[in-house]
């Protein structure tokens, strides 16, 4: 190992040991800096300024030195440093020469960086408590200074060069003199030889740049790369003959047959001729260049279109319009040499020549027209024309429509399939905005549905239509082929919704149905992979693939346990599919009768752990559907619950952690007898130990959630106390994983779970929850908790101040004289005695007031309605003068006023009780009265009979009704 990779923390190793482990890797790096391929001064510069540093180093090493903040940071600083210098000079050794030239800037920033990094590194070191030498603190000082100044730069050539090629990109230069210029300036600057075959060596390396590019996901640098080889193989040098030989027969195989016309803009206003050295004016009128010259020349200085002054200084080269024209001038050249393919292969000796010698003439005109060997030739000629697939409209639609008349040839349709890409493009063809295009990509896909292999390309670019017709009425190995493509492909939701709507779902069941083990696998697995998708689970609940699913479930136990797998994986997703649905639809049942809900699940018992999971994953689902009742209820009548208990015990964690879910749902709500038979006290400590050794947070909280739903049966509670749940379920409140996803599910049911130790009537469980910490974070909950961890939370702390009056202690009595005895106790305003958070559980000591008061702001019904049964313990019986006070303080009174007008009846008529409490006292009926009135008005008018009669009698209090009211 280089010593570069020993010092990993300046903390880890002894300074000296440090120290001398980053000398040697400096010494490494200014021999490394001898081989780079690029900016060699500057890594002289840099390898000079790392000389300098190792005496300083060797000095520092024979101080006695010790740890100091300083001393790491700057030993760390210089470790990570050196290393990145290293990984630099490794870099510009091995790396291809063009690429380190494009990347030049990046270097020079680099060495920059790691210059002013090791110079800060340097003046941070504690120089004034190591006893240094003036010389040697002098040195360091000077060497800072140099390093923070230096100066890395580009050399005027290499950024000759970058702008060169970001000119000739910006300016879409296609001229191949430019980029022969360019490659040889690149040449000269990197020190390589301007031989074709050197030059041609080095610019494929530089192209096999962009692939690592592209493996270190750097996109950006790769788009970079891209633009730069396209500007740079018009190089002669960049390509062999037979390379560009082959990309001109493809382009100029997706031409059409016949020359085309100029476009106007091609034509010079003055003359009325195609221009050939195109220039803009001031005005922003195209001429030819002689032309407008001639023009200006003759004294005009008015734009000849447009009359306008002209500024006879400006003459703009337009590129744009100039490339357009060669571009338009080498497609006329390319379909004449086109056009003589079938006079080539004629048996007319003298066209034969005639067309030669054109041939002849047109390659002495341009060198690149020399591929009219090529036209006697078909080699590659089909793989040319589909590359033209995906390039421009125009050239597309050619190409499409040139492979459509070639697919009517067999041999040539083999080979149009054949080709990589082709499928794929064309299908992107098929549902393009041009009629005639996307016309003729379909008719060509059509053809070349000939093939199985193609077929499955077509499925694999998400084109299904032929996949379904040979899935619905091809031969049995041909529907087996096809389902297996369907099983194993990687597909979007839309393309799975597509599918479905294709009509995928009548073969598949055909084939669970009817075919062979191998076969009902595949199908199996195909359907699996549709029916992850809810829609597409929902539609084909609709369409009958549960019946034929659930009967190789039930009726093959002998099958493959890989078929029984797939299988239940199948109906697992269907079932998830139930809880998707729309309200406003008809709901969607998985399992019609209680028959099936029972021999299904009765399967748990007769497979193996994998199945189990599925099963008791289709039933948690199902436990979450609109037939969530009837599940439930079904499944605890055939005894679901003692599977469930044992389940809880399972060696998996996956069956278990499912068991558990399952288990959590039906307890809620459930039946009160069944529970107390079958759960014992092995069972709630099995769930104990689950919700403090289980590493799965989900598990955690339907552990947590049974003992929240658990009736309240005092004997549970002992059990879950003699367990040492209490401290479990509190330690998750307060250390419980923060990040998980299941967190606020877990809490929820860890402060369900602990309203059962503060039932009121067992002061002895309310005094261990209290003293464990409880009351606090029950508080603390009340702020940031969610609705129902708010409701829960409330409920608790009801309970708790239920028994606060008669826990408070009485205050003791002052004995002898009073100027010498210390100041009396202050009793509680509320409970009056002295109270405590633990002693007497007084919510006022617990700051528990306006929190609670908060909670009646939030929107949901049950949360407002607990946190009032709280704060109504502060007002009953001789409470009600002290608590009122309290309540007014914390503005709790104009809330439960507006209670009166609640949407919830329950929560109205909680209100209403406190109201008519307070109102008994004639300060707050005063103050409030006034605000309470039009609500208690509606009360006795809309109110059940109970709430009328107490409505009338608050009013009674405010005068507005008469005693003797019929309300009463």
């Amino acid at each position: 190992m280089m010593a570069l990779d020993v010092v990993t923390s300046a903390s880890t190793v002894p300074a000296s040991e440090a120290l001398s482990q980053i000398v040697e890797a400096i010494l490494e790096v200014m021999i490394a800096s001898n081989n780079v391929l690029i900016k060699k001064e500057s890594f002289k510069e840099l390898a000079a300024y790392l000389e300098r540093i190792v005496p300083v180093l060797k000095e520092l090493n024979k101080r006695d030195l010790s740890h100091s903040e300083g001393l790491n940071s700057a030993i760390e600083i210089l470790n990570r440093e050196i290393k990145g210098a290293k990984e630099l000079t490794t870099e510009c050794s091995k790396r291809n020469k063009v690429y380190l030239l494009m990347n030049c800037r990046a270097i020079v920033k680099r060495l920059k960086d790691t210059a002013r990094e090791i110079s800060q590194a340097l003046g941070i070191l504690p120089l004034a408590s190591l006893d240094l030498s003036t010389d040697i603190i002098e040195e360091i000082e000077k060497l800072c200074d140099n390093m923070q100044r230096a100066e890395f730069r580009a050399a005027i050539a290499e950024e000759e060069i970058l702008e060169k090629v970001e000119s000739g990109i910006q300016e879409r230069n296609v001229d191949r003199s430019y980029a022969n210029h360019l490659l040889s300036l690149i040449a000269d600057a990197v020190g390589i030889s301007t031989e074709r075959s050197a030059l041609k060596k080095e610019f494929d390396e530089f192209k096999s740049e962009i692939e690592n590019s592209r493996m270190r996901k750097d996109q950006a640098e790769a788009i970079q790369m891209d633009q730069i080889i396209a500007l740079l193989e018009r190089a002669d040098a960049a390509s062999s003959p037979r390379e560009r030989e082959m990309k001109y027969f493809s382009k100029r195989k997706s031409l059409g047959s016949q020359p085309l016309e100029p476009l106007q803009s091609f034509y010079c206003p003055i003359t009325r001729d195609v221009m050939v050295d195109p220039v803009e004016t001031s005005s922003g009128q195209t001429f030819e260049r002689s032309a407008i010259e001639k023009w200006f020349s003759d004294g005009n200085n008015l734009c000849p279109l447009t009359m306008t002054v002209l500024d006879t200084s400006i003459l703009r080269p337009n590129k744009t319009l100039r490339q357009s024209i060669e571009e338009w001038k080498d497609r006329n050249t390319m379909i004449t040499i086109a056009s003589m393919k079938p006079k080539l292969v004629s048996m007319e000796v003298e066209e034969v020549l005639h067309c030669l010698e054109q041939l002849q003439d047109l390659c002495q005109q341009r060198d690149q027209h020399r591929e009219w060997e090529r036209l006697a030739n078909g080699d590659n000629a089909v793989e040319s024309i589909v590359r033209s697939l995906g390039r421009r409209i125009e050239e597309r639609k050619l190409a499409v429509a040139l492979l459509l008349e070639l697919s009517t040839c067999n041999t040539l349709r083999d080979q149009i399939g054949e080709v990589q890409g082709c499928i794929l493009l064309l299908v992107t063809m098929s549902s393009s905005d041009d009629n005639q295009a996307s016309r003729d990509a379909q008719e060509l896909l059509e053809n070349l549905s000939f093939s199985d292999d193609n077929v499955v390309q077509m499925a694999k670019a998400n084109y299904f239509k032929h996949l379904l017709q040979r899935l619905s009425a091809g031969p049995e190995n041909v529907k087996m082929r096809m389902a297996t493509t369907l099983a194993e492909m990687e597909l979007t939701d839309h393309h799975k919704a597509s599918l479905l709507e294709g009509n995928v779902l009548g073969p598949l069941l055909h084939l669970v149905s009817r075919g062979d083990i191998q076969m009902k696998k595949v199908a199996v697995k195909a359907l699996r992979n549709l029916s992850s998708v809810p829609q597409n689970g929902l539609q084909m609940i609709k369409e009958g693939a549960v019946g034929p699913l659930v009967d190789l479930l039930l009726h093959h136990s002998s099958s493959s346990s890989s078929l029984r797998e797939e299988t239940a994986t199948a109906i697992m997703h269907l079932a998830v599919s139930t809880m998707y649905q729309e309200s406003s639809q008809t709901p969607v049942t998985l399992l019609e009768s209680d028959k099936e809900i029972f021999m299904l699940f009765s399967l748990i018992n007769l497979t193996g752990p994998n199945v189990q999971q599925r099963i008791l994953q289709t039933f948690n689902a199902l436990c979450r559907s609109p037939s969530a009742g009837n599940i439930k209820t079904t499944l605890t009548q055939c005894s679901a619950i003692p599977v469930l208990v044992q389940l809880c015990e399972h060696d998996n964690e996956n069956v278990r952690a499912n068991a558990v879910k399952l288990f959590c749902c039906l307890v809620d709500d459930g039946d009160e007898a069944i529970i107390r038979e079958h759960v014992g006290q092995k069972c709630l400590e099995t769930l104990v130990t689950i919700i403090q050794s289980s590493h799965n947070e989900e598990e955690i909280a339907s552990a947590m959630g049974i003992l929240s739903n658990l009736p309240e049966v005092p004997q549970f509670t002992q059990w879950l106390l003699d367990a040492g749940a209490l401290p479990i379920v509190l330690n998750f409140l307060k250390n419980g994983r923060q990040n998980d996803p299941n967190r606020f599910q877990v809490v929820e049911n860890a402060v369900g779970a602990l309203r059962r130790f503060t039932a009121p009537t067992n002061l002895e469980w309310q005094k261990r929850a209290a003293e464990a910490g409880v009351i606090p974070k029950l508080v603390q909950l009340l702020e940031y908790g969610t609705t129902l961890t708010k409701e829960h939370a409330a409920t608790s702390l009801a309970r708790f101040s239920k028994n606060s009056l008669g826990l408070s202690r009485p205050i003791p009595k002052r004995k002898g004289f009073w100027c010498f005895s210390p100041p009396p106790e202050i009793g509680c305003q509320v409970h009056g005695g002295l109270c405590g958070i633990e002693s007497s559980f007084c919510l006022l000591e617990a700051n528990a007031v306006r929190p609670l008061v908060r909670v009646l702001e939030d929107p949901d019904h049950g949360a407002c309605e607990a946190s009032l049964d709280a704060l109504v313990t502060l007002i009953e019986g001789e409470r009600l003068q002290n608590g009122s006070k309290v309540l007014e303080d914390a503005n709790a009174i104009d809330c439960m006023v507006r209670f009166l007008s609640s949407p919830s009846p329950k929560l109205q008529e909680k209100a209403l009780d406190s109201v008519e409490r307070i109102f008994r006292l004639p300060e707050f009926k005063q103050k409030y009265g006034k605000s309470a009135q039009m609500p208690l008005v509606d009360l006795t008018q809309r109110g059940n009979s109970s709430m009328k009669s107490l409505s009338a009698r608050v009013l009674a209090h405010l005068n507005v009704l008469q005693d003797q009211s019929s309300y009463f």
